[in-house]
């Protein structure tokens, strides 16, 4: 969140001032105008207004929270209300902590949401969601009344006091807006309602006050603006102030007591409220004096303030209170506060003799400048004369440096100082006012007369030692402490006061002045501070008021003092109008001189622009001619240069291609002759591929006869098998005429006979197939190394060997040729003695059967120890001995069959991986002789 400062005159942005994180509610600025305060949910800050910048920033739990922060009337006193009731003052300057109000007591307690003050600062009134007002006075800080509001109210949204012009800033009328939408105005001292704003159908959303209280606008709940006029709704509350001569009678004694703390509001006419002690004092005195000519009628001044008693204190203390200075001028210089006059002055805008007012007087504080600028003007637009006097700012700058947030008042103050305290200053303008020089010179040489010899003697006249203090009404030589103290007394005295200071500075400077011998260091001592006290200075001038002959005191030739008059300011005459008419017209005249000038120069000026820019455009014109000159004598030398980089880039580019086609030329070549070679080497391999084809067919061939003459061997092999068969079945059909036990016995003792012989077979020849087929692994590891060493040599070795392969097959098929013919030679002796041993056992089996117990023949196996075994065993044994003899025949036959076919499957996978292999070699010759 941030702060916009405006100006309300030019409707500009002044300054932006950040700092709070919530929104703002409340803004209260210092009677000065130099603090403000502003005030959120979290936090108050206070912020200098001259520079824009935040001085303090007041900091709380947030539980706590803040209600609101606020100067009091004029005064340097902080007054902060926080949202538990409790109440805390502090010292603006300090910021240190006053005082605190006690708590209100439980009987009435209200949780405090809006506050309102007098004009004087002394009262506080506080309410909140109920229908009683606390009224605090803050010098006794305690609470000395509680008004309770009718009961139609149930809490309070707004108060704020009705000011009053005869009241000294004690108001005693506060207006109370309800929660229903009426304002109630009511007298805190009688507790009477006196009127009302607003109604339950039209009501008040908020409502402020005219600061002279005559006035009232309300913004209503419907969005309507309403301003009431508080003379037509009370006759009573701006009656004019009794007369100052009363006969004082004693009250009635039923009224002398009107009872305790807590009152209630009751409709009646307002009354006025009784006047201060001093004021009874005062109009004794004057019903004393009736027969008088009122000799002190000088003393009364406005707000009830007595001038008398003003300078008895100001005597006593030499200065008046800070808090109440402000207020104590504009009381004793009774300023009427002409609101419209000073707008329509204002809105004139500024005047043509300060346009240029910053060059001058180059103030650092654009604020400030702008206020001073704005006063003058209203000056200049008020009286013709001031615009053209020259040391105006210098009168001015003091005033409008202490009352800047108030242009008004600093407006008004500089007017009365101009009608009274510069009486006779215009009437030898624009000369200095050498009538007022001339009674402050006569004032000094009576009461110095040695200091104005030294003046004499070193040609110092009083335009250097006295208007110079005058035309900065001492502004340059005293500090802002000393100026305020002195002024305390310039406003407080007739007018002839502020020339009798420059007196008394003279003769309080006295010592340096007469040790000073030239010009330089008088001007010098006029323009600076010195070491001196004002407070001496300030009595010496009381001492020449009292002491100065009347023949020679200014007070006989200047005016009492006059305040400006109500609604208008005065017509200011007081110089010669005719010197100012002619200044005018000559400063016109010579205005008018100027601006012809400027526009005949300006036209000048113009013309010699024109003429400078047109031989500036004339020499661009010819330098670039000149550039394009050089630009195209460039152009051509370098289309020279590449005309010729050209020539001798085709010549490179006839070589090179004269290069690239015989290149070329040579790559054709190259690519005719590996396409015929790769033609000649696919033709190759088709021949080769042929070829191999050719061998395929006659090796399937040759397989097929094979195959047909194994087919015919085992057709062969079979139905002699199916013979032997026959035979045995034909053998064991005889042995089952037997007896049914012995041939049960026969049948048990031969299957486990066959069964054991059947597992030793088969143990046997797996452990001989094993044993062959790791020893032909063996031998393909080794001729498959042996043809990947031989396949790294020369393809010459490889045909070579396999040549040699090829023969060695042959040789090996021959030998296996002539193994198949021994076999079949042993297979037909084998089929023979078998053939001749079923025979013989046919015979021996028909002989038992006819003679089963008559021979029983001794064991041939380890038993023959043993004596004589039964006929079955011996049948056993025999049966178990052909069995066998006629599987092992059958095995080893089909064992020899499995190991051709498995040698004659390896001879022809060896010969396609060596066919494959001699085809990969043709059909990448390169990488035979790498």
């Amino acid at each position: 969140m941030f702060l916009t400062c405006m100006e309300t005159v030019t409707k500009e942005l002044v300054s932006w001032m950040r700092g709070h994180e919530s929104s703002v509610f409340s803004i209260s600025v210092h009677a000065s105008g130099r603090y403000a305060i502003t005030t959120s949910s979290d936090t108050a800050q206070l912020w200098d207004l001259d520079t824009f910048q935040r001085k303090r920033k007041l900091n709380i739990l947030q539980s706590v929270g803040i209600q609101k922060v606020f100067f009091l009337p004029l005064s340097n006193t902080i007054l902060s209300c926080f949202k538990d009731n409790s109440i805390f003052a502090w010292e603006c300057d300090t910021l240190s902590c006053k005082y605190q109000l006690p708590a209100p007591p439980e009987s009435s307690s209200v949780l405090y949401k809006v506050f309102a003050v007098t004009r004087d600062g002394r009262i506080l009134a506080a309410g909140g969601k109920s229908n009683h007002l606390h009224l605090w006075c803050l010098e006794a800080k305690q609470l000395f009344r509680i008004i309770q509001m009718p009961t139609k109210v149930r809490a309070i949204r707004h108060l704020e006091f009705l000011p009053d012009s005869f009241d000294a800033g004690s108001n005693q009328v506060l207006g109370v807006l309800s929660q229903d939408g009426i304002m109630r105005f009511v007298n805190i001292q009688t507790c009477k309602l006196l009127f009302e704003i607003g109604s339950l159908d039209e009501g008040i959303s908020s409502s402020v006050i005219s600061p002279h209280g005559r006035y009232i606008a309300s913004i209503m709940e419907n969005g309507s603006l309403n301003i009431y006029s508080v003379q037509t709704l009370t006759q009573e509350i701006n009656k004019p102030p009794p007369p100052l001569v009363k006969v004082i009678e004693d009250l009635p004694k039923s009224k002398l007591n009107s009872g305790g703390l807590k009152m209630k509001v009751t409709s009646g006419r307002v009354q006025r409220p009784a006047k201060s002690r001093e004021n009874k004092i005062q109009a004794r005195i004057l019903k004393q004096d009736l027969t008088g000519n009122f000799e002190n009628k000088e003393n009364e001044v406005s707000d009830g303030l007595n001038k008398k008693r003003l300078q008895i204190l100001l005597k006593g203390y030499g200065e008046y209170p800070m808090k109440y200075r402000m207020f104590i001028w504009r009381s004793l210089l009774q300023l009427p506060e002409n609101h419209t006059a000073f707008s329509s002055l204002v809105d004139k805008g500024v005047h043509v003799a300060f346009l240029n007012l910053q060059k001058k007087y180059p103030i650092k504080s654009r604020k400030l400048l702008r206020v001073l600028q704005r006063t003058l003007s209203a000056l200049a637009h008020w009286s013709a004369i001031f615009s053209d006097t020259p040391y105006l700012p210098l009168l001015a700058f003091p005033f409008v440096k202490l009352f800047q947030n108030n242009q008004l008042i600093c407006f008004e103050v500089v007017a009365t100082l101009i009608i009274n305290w510069c009486q006779h200053w215009f009437e030898y303008f624009p000369n200095p006012p050498i009538n007022i020089l001339s009674m402050i010179e006569n004032v000094l040489a009576f009461h110095d007369k040695e200091l104005l010899q030294h003046f004499i003697d070193h040609d110092i006249t009083s335009q250097l030692y006295a208007w110079p203090l005058l035309e900065t009404v001492f502004s340059e030589v005293l500090t802002r402490e000393e100026w305020l103290k002195l002024f305390d007394n310039v406003f407080s005295n007739h007018p002839s006061f502020l020339l009798m200071t420059v007196v008394a500075y003279n003769t309080c400077s006295r010592a340096p002045l007469l040790n000073c011998s030239l010009r330089d260091d008088f001007e010098y001592f006029f323009h600076h501070r010195n070491n001196l006290d004002i407070s001496v200075v300030i009595r010496e001038v009381y001492h020449l008021m009292d002491t100065t002959p009347t023949d020679i005191h200014p007070n006989g030739k200047l005016d009492a003092f006059v305040a400006l008059t109500k609604g208008q300011y005065p017509v200011f005459n007081q110089y010669p109008k005719f010197i100012v008419d002619y200044q005018t017209q000559e400063r016109e005249r010579i205005r008018n001189d100027e601006l012809d000038f400027l526009r005949e120069r300006q036209m000048v000026e113009d013309m010699q622009a024109e003429v400078d820019q047109q031989r500036v455009e004339d020499e661009a014109w010819y330098q670039k001619q000149e550039l394009l000159c050089k630009a195209e004598e460039t152009r051509r030398e370098m289309l020279l240069q590449e005309e010729e980089k050209m020539v001798q880039q085709r010549q490179r580019l006839a070589s090179v291609k004269r290069e690239l086609r015989a290149k070329e030329m040579h790559l054709q070549d190259a690519t005719r002759r590996r396409f015929l070679k790769l033609q000649q080497d696919q033709r190759e391999m088709e021949l080769r591929r042929l070829n191999d084809e050719i061998e395929r067919k006659n090796l399937i061939r040759n397989q097929e006869a094979v195959a047909k003459e194994m087919r015919e061997d085992a057709d062969t092999y079979r139905r002699k098998v199916d013979l032997e068969e026959h035979m045995f079945h034909k053998l064991i059909e005889a042995g089952q005429t037997q007896n049914q036990k012995t041939q049960k016995l026969i049948e048990e003792n031969l299957a486990e006979a066959e069964q054991a012989c059947l597992n030793a077979d088969w143990r046997i020849q797996a452990l001989h197939k094993q044993r062959c087929d790791d020893l032909q692994r063996n031998a393909c590891y080794q001729e498959v190394a042996k043809l990947l060493r031989e396949n790294r040599r020369k393809e010459t070795e490889v045909l070579n060997a396999m040549v040699g392969e090829g023969a060695k097959k042959w040789e090996e098929a021959q030998e296996k040729d002539f193994h198949l013919k021994s076999e079949k030679k042993a297979s037909a002796l084998s089929d023979a003695s078998r053939k001749w041993f079923l025979e013989k056992e046919l015979d021996d089996a028909l002989e038992h059967a006819e003679h089963p117990y008559n021979t029983v023949p001794r064991c041939q196996s380890g038993q023959a120890d043993s004596g004589y075994v039964p006929r079955t065993s011996q049948l056993k044994d025999s049966s178990e001995v052909d069995s066998s003899t006629h599987i092992s025949l059958n095995q080893r036959r089909v064992q020899w069959d499995t190991m051709e076919q498995d040698l004659m499957e390896r001879v022809r996978n060896l010969r396609q991986r060596l066919t494959a292999q001699a085809r990969n070699r043709c059909r990448t010759p390169h990488l035979l002789a790498t």
